[in-house]
């Protein structure tokens, strides 16, 4: 009996390309679960930060003692102006894990419209079915990292912002021997804290989320 009675090379092949197939998109649902559990991570220290900076808000406007704290009504906007910009920043992380969902679930069911397309193989609409939901995938994945590029610069804001005041700051209750010792520092070379971006109204519009 020859080998090729027992093993079906033809049969052999088709079985391996099909797995292979199956596991592909694998690579790409371990990539996005990933990006979704940093993505999770960096949303719950946000929201730390929120809960922080309320309390420091909350500390600072019962204060019986608000003649006495060097800058009160600088440090009570530049609060207020870091409470904007990370709680704009937990609503494009919200967003962007969203999107990261969506693209996670669109390559599962990308692998599924494959073992389908596998047993439709005589309808044309099922071959190219698996393509069209993986470049889905893809694309929510790019819309997502659009956002999460959003978050970072806007983490950035942030940080300057509060080092632009905290140099103002230390100027102003340090002895001048040792102020002098320090280049300013800082996007407004530390003369002024970041200013809220009234956009005509009282409170800024991204207050409470964009």
């Amino acid at each position: 009996m020859a080998a090729n009675d027992i093993v079906n090379p033809e049969a052999l092949s088709t079985t391996t390309e099909f797995l292979a197939a199956i596991i592909t998109p694998a690579l790409l649902i371990s990539a996005t679960g990933s990006l979704v559990l940093s993505t999770s991570t960096r949303l719950g220290r946000v929201i730390d930060r929120v809960r922080y900076l309320e309390e420091r808000l909350s500390e600072l406007i019962y204060t019986d003692l608000k003649d006495e704290i060097p800058l009160y009504d600088k440090r009570v906007e530049v609060i207020v102006d870091l409470l904007d910009k990370v709680t704009s920043r937990s609503r494009l992380l919200q967003k962007a894990l969203e999107w990261f969902y969506y693209g996670l679930g669109a390559f599962i069911l990308c692998s599924v419209s494959i073992a389908v397309a596998a047993f439709l193989s005589r309808y044309t609409v099922a071959k190219y079915l698996p393509i069209v939901i993986g470049v889905c995938g893809i694309m929510f994945l790019f819309y997502a990292s659009i956002l999460m590029l959003r978050e970072t610069r806007m983490a950035t804001a942030t940080v300057n912002a509060e080092m632009d005041f905290t140099w103002e700051l230390a100027r102003k209750v340090a002895p001048k021997d040792v102020s002098v010792k320090y280049e300013q520092k800082g996007r407004n070379k530390g003369m002024r804290p970041a200013k809220i971006e009234r956009r005509g109204r009282e409170i800024p519009d991204t207050l409470g989320g964009e």
